[in-house]
């Protein structure tokens, strides 16, 4: 064992090599460590970066579909260009007027299969 500590290779003991070759490889591993630990935390402020404008974005488009969706709006555009208004108390019917007001409404085509009887 004593061996170890007095053996000399051109002049330097072996434990010192050793020893030498082990702190050369871990300062080379922590900086390797150390770049690769940059890049990730480089591409993290880049994705928090995008999360924050999409986050505007979806703020921006809420705001938008409120306005879009404001019933005096909604109003004004179905009068202007559907000729809608809001229904009057003569066009309100019971349940019990629905048939007669279903008679006096044009019936829909039907489409006739062959093998099917339609009443």
């Amino acid at each position: 064992m004593t061996n170890i500590f007095t053996h000399r290779i051109r002049g330097f003991r072996t434990l010192n090599i050793v020893f030498g070759v082990t702190l050369l490889v871990l300062a080379v591993g922590v900086n390797l460590a150390k770049t690769l630990a940059g890049r990730e935390r480089n591409e993290i402020g880049q994705v928090e970066s995008d999360m924050s404008k999409e986050r505007q974005r979806i703020r921006v488009l809420e705001a938008e579909v409120a306005h879009l969706e404001q019933p005096e709006r909604l109003e004004r555009l179905s009068r202007a260009y559907l000729a809608m208004a809001p229904v009057q108390a003569r066009q309100e019917a019971t349940i019990e007027a629905l048939p007669e007001v279903a008679g006096h409404l044009p019936r829909a085509q039907t489409i006739s299969t062959p093998g099917v009887v339609v009443p």
